[in-house]
């Protein structure tokens, strides 16, 4: 079995995607399956929707949990950005009130030269956490990308799948419910990889 995988650029603090992603919507049906009501499929083909693994209550525990603990490293940075970003705008209001008056006040100049100075700071700081957060979510999730991997083909090994497809790539026109193996995959994982190893700090 052999299985492809991708693993997707992403923006500052956005969400992870394991395995090849595509606009296919998993079927109503389907998605409302209960996370204790996972049926093996009795077929060589299989399939499976990869796009589910990320969700935060029903999806693999262990994404979730990596994605927290990624975001809680980066949140000093976005709370320092936001805060730069509401100084950008303060500095913005006040030069505008300043230019409306009558007299134009002494310090303007000075406030318009902090302005610019701020923007500049705040595009190379945002740049800089970007570039960081996307380097340490790739280092972080590429162990967990491969032991998904890998457990998916040990699952179709164990289920006597032979063709596993990832309905989150593939367009489907229809497909029955009866070979979908995404809540029984979700659900095995969890059960042997709970999400209770802590991330370490980044060096």
């Amino acid at each position: 079995m052999k299985t492809y995988r991708l693993l997707a650029a992403s923006a500052f603090l956005a969400a992870i995607t394991i395995l090849p992603a595509a606009a296919q919507t998993k079927p109503a049906a389907t998605a409302a399956t209960p996370q204790t009501s996972a049926p093996v499929a009795q077929s060589k083909i299989a399939l499976i929707f990869s796009d589910l693994f990320q969700d935060p209550k029903t999806g693999i525990a262990r994404i979730a949990a990596t994605m927290s603990t990624l975001n809680r490293e980066f949140q000093p940075r976005q709370t320092e950005l936001n805060q730069m970003a509401q100084k950008i705008q303060q500095l913005q209001d006040e030069i505008a009130k300043g230019q409306q008056g009558p007299v134009v006040p002494k310090d303007l100049q000075s406030k318009i030269d902090l302005l610019d100075q701020t923007k500049t700071d705040y595009k190379r700081k945002g740049e800089d956490a970007t570039a960081a957060y996307n380097k340490r979510k790739q280092d972080i999730f590429a162990p967990l990308q491969e032991d998904i991997s890998k457990a998916l083909e040990a699952y179709a090994k164990a289920h006597g799948i032979a063709v596993l497809i990832d309905g989150s790539a593939v367009p489907f026109v229809y497909t029955s419910e009866s070979i979908d193996v995404t809540r029984a995959f979700i659900n095995e994982y969890n059960s042997k990889n709970p999400a209770t190893a802590l991330l370490a700090a980044p060096k």
